[in-house]
């Protein structure tokens, strides 16, 4: 059974199947009543995994296939479930009944389990359980509320089934953690860059993608950040999003060789009008670009995006030249910059703002562009229903401790 759902994610995720029956029209659901214990699987990030299950006698609404499982919606995307644990439900009423005002808006927040959670009927720890969710997810919310000991309870909407967890047993999602290098260097050679805050040492990076790796996290792509502000993508609880921006050579030098051997994905945002035709040799006491091939060379690992064409600059008051550019002249620069960079990539959609800097003018600039969405040098994390051209992120610097970056990243509140 998992290996067939297995196949069909496969193929949705590859873009090799058609999209799935759920989006479909004409396709009505039909109400089933679970006959034991019925583990669930879903697509989360780029994996399908076990995301739960639904307890036996529960109901639920599930779209028939033609093969020997039943979709459902799941969160933002698809469930799957096995054939073999449901069957037809005796009458409409007790449907009715049990499923509640399922027309509730998503409330732009989710909530994240950290372990096997307990999904209830009813806001009320002694009610009959519908399932669980699986450890390491984020879920979309409908609504909270506080029971009469003041505990508070998250609503969630599964099969078309509202059902019910608890703040005790899950947290709410404080937003996305996407994480800013530039440029990096072995200790024993940086001579030039050692107070620069942009520029991490090769052995904090490394311990810091071990750290990742050791935690568990999914490093997600900015394709799958855009699903995440956008609430049409269902992530696990622990991800993380790496860029790194202007193109310099260490990239290919030293992080990309690290990011590969963890199994890490990454976004580079590449300034397009300072790549080299042919590799520099190698000067630690320059800012040295990337060349053609060694773009290419890296994108197993790195998704190439903008960084502008010429407008990666400051003026003489050390102000990013974009701020005084006019519209046009910042729509024309986006633009070329999409051009330049479509040899490596034909879906460029994302932009970071050259120093952090924008305006009105640039926002505007990036929407008539064609970008999805824009990274700034604000500090935060990316939540849902965040305006997608203003997104914060966050640095982890040479000097940080592990345990820093842990608490920068963590699911706490950010100051």
């Amino acid at each position: 059974m998992f290996s067939r759902i297995c196949l069909l994610l496969l193929l949705l995720v590859s873009g090799g199947a058609s999209a799935s029956l759920l989006s479909q029209q004409g396709l009505p659901a039909r109400y089933m009543q679970t006959t034991e214990d019925a583990a669930v699987w879903a697509q989360v990030g780029n994996r399908v995994v076990t995301v739960g299950n639904v307890r036996a006698g529960q109901i639920v609404a599930v779209v028939p296939t033609d093969a020997d499982y039943y979709e459902f919606r799941f969160g933002f995307g698809t469930g799957f479930i096995d054939k073999g644990h449901l069957e037809e439900v005796q009458g409409k009423q007790r449907v009715e009944d049990s499923l509640g005002d399922l027309n509730k808006p998503l409330s732009n927040q989710n909530l994240i389990t950290w372990k096997d959670t307990p999904v209830y009927n009813a806001p009320n720890g002694g009610s009959a359980p519908f399932g669980t969710l699986a450890d390491n997810l984020r879920y979309p919310i409908l609504s909270k509320l506080k029971d009469r000991l003041n505990q508070t309870w998250f609503q969630i909407r599964i099969a078309n089934r509202l059902a019910w967890v608890s703040s005790l047993d899950a947290q709410e999602d404080n937003g996305l953690p996407v994480l800013t290098y530039h440029h990096i260097l072995r200790d024993e050679e940086n001579t030039r860059f050692r107070h620069t805050s942009t520029t991490t040492s090769v052995r904090a990076f490394t311990n810091q993608m071990a750290w990742l790796r050791d935690q568990g996290y999914t490093t997600l792509t900015l394709y799958q950040l855009e699903g995440y502000v956008r609430n049409k993508m269902n992530l696990p609880a622990r991800a993380v999003v790496i860029t790194f921006d202007d193109g310099l050579k260490s990239v290919s030098r030293y992080a990309w060789p690290i990011l590969k051997a963890n199994g890490f994905k990454a976004t580079a945002f590449i300034i397009s009008s300072r790549i080299k035709a042919h590799p520099l040799a190698w000067n630690p006491k320059a800012l040295q670009f990337m060349s053609i091939s060694e773009l290419k060379g890296i994108q197993d690992v790195f998704d190439v995006q903008s960084h502008t064409h010429f407008l990666h600059r400051v003026d003489d008051a050390r102000h990013p030249i974009l701020l005084s550019r006019s519209y046009a002249n910042i729509l024309m620069d986006f633009k070329h910059s999409r051009r330049a960079l479509s040899q490596f990539n034909p879906h460029v959609l994302y932009l970071s703002y050259p120093f952090g800097g924008y305006d009105d003018d640039a926002v505007k600039a990036a929407n008539d562009a064609g970008f999805h969405l824009a990274v700034t040098t604000v500090k935060g994390k990316v939540k849902p229903g965040d305006n997608p051209f203003l997104l914060k992120r966050l640095y982890v610097l040479r000097t940080d401790s592990l345990e820093t970056m842990s608490r920068l990243i963590s699911n706490q509140p950010q100051g």
